[in-house]
């Protein structure tokens, strides 16, 4: 997937004014699930993603943050000063286009590094 095409699809699910939002909204998902990964897990999914995208998950450079949905929500929701629904929203967008940008197996091996409750973000409730 590019870049234009994963933010048209973030601005279409969040239902965002324009590019520029979604492209707000998307780095600061992706730099909280780095947070979440860490530095090893999130370079791998970076590499999947469109270039224009990879800095957000490749800045980090510590270990996993073991940390809950609750607690990245509220991470997502402080980063964009909105609410935690709103971030739930955000999260949503984001990360359920990125589980349809990973190629084969690599949203399976991706959810397999977070804790349950991270299906439902990704669009995919089923898998819990």
């Amino acid at each position: 997937m590019k870049t234009d095409e994963f933010l048209a699809t973030v601005r279409d699910r969040g239902n965002y004014a324009d590019q520029g939002e979604a492209r707000e909204v998307t780095g600061t998902v992706l730099t909280v699930l780095a947070h979440r990964l860490g530095v090893d897990d999130a370079k791998e999914v970076a590499a999947q993603l469109p270039v224009d995208l990879q800095d957000a998950m490749t800045s980090v450079t510590g270990p996993a943050e073991p940390f809950g949905v609750d607690a990245f929500l509220a991470r997502v929701a402080r980063a964009l000063s909105t609410s935690t629904e709103t971030a739930k929203w955000d999260a949503s967008a984001v990360l359920t286009t990125l589980a349809e940008a990973l190629p084969g197996d690599g949203f399976r091996r991706l959810l397999g590094r977070v804790q349950s409750g991270y299906a439902v973000l990704f669009g995919k409730p089923d898998l819990e």
